[in-house]
């Protein structure tokens, strides 16, 4: 999945930098995961974080109710008329009043329609998000035993610090405050961090 700051392309060197050792993974700035999913599942306790509260839903549903989200988005329209809609239903914040799969669903969808993932404007790109079910299914499985959490990076890290602790940290981009309005990441959490 697409998402501000993602790793994808930078995946591979993430994980030949990590050390050899550790029982206890922590990715503090989730975002798409793009560490986490491919990283080997192991027998390691892992937890993904993000205090983005819609990102953070959508991943529960992906982990424990799969089908239900793909039910949910099997007959969705790419269209700038629906984008708009869900668009200004995110941006009044009724995302926050849906059941938790209805929200995962409209969510997904300003994720996949908008522009470079920004949740702002329609990308006008042809896609059909059935072919994205497969994705779902293997992120369902690889998230089984994966805690999400959805807390600040000080309080999470504060509850998980241990010796045995790995603790992956990739702050949002500093004075790019602008693209996380939905949270807000300011200076001043980069001085905490």
């Amino acid at each position: 999945m697409s998402w501000v700051g993602g790793k994808k392309n930078l995946r591979d060197a993430v994980l030949a930098r990590f050390p050899p050792y550790y029982e206890r993974y922590i990715e503090v700035f989730g975002g798409a995961g793009w560490v986490l999913f491919h990283k080997p599942p192991g027998m390691d306790f892992e937890v993904w974080n993000d205090f983005n509260g819609n990102l953070s839903n959508l991943y529960r549903c992906v982990r424990d109710k799969p089908n239900k989200l793909k039910y949910k988005l099997r007959y969705v329209l790419n269209s700038r008329e629906d984008f708009d809609r869900i668009a200004s239903l995110h941006k009044r914040g009724i995302f926050s009043k849906l059941c938790d799969v209805d929200r995962a669903a409209k969510f997904y969808q300003l994720i996949r329609y908008s522009y470079a993932s920004g949740l702002d404007s329609f990308a006008s790109q042809p896609h059909s998000i059935w072919t994205d079910f497969p994705m779902i299914d293997l992120a369902a499985r690889r998230l089984q035993k994966v805690i999400i959490e959805n807390k600040d990076f000080e309080k999470l890290i504060k509850q998980y610090d241990r010796p045995v602790s790995y603790f992956y940290c990739d702050p949002p981009y500093f004075a790019t405050e602008s693209y996380y309005k939905d949270v807000g990441f300011t200076a001043k959490d980069h001085i905490r961090l």
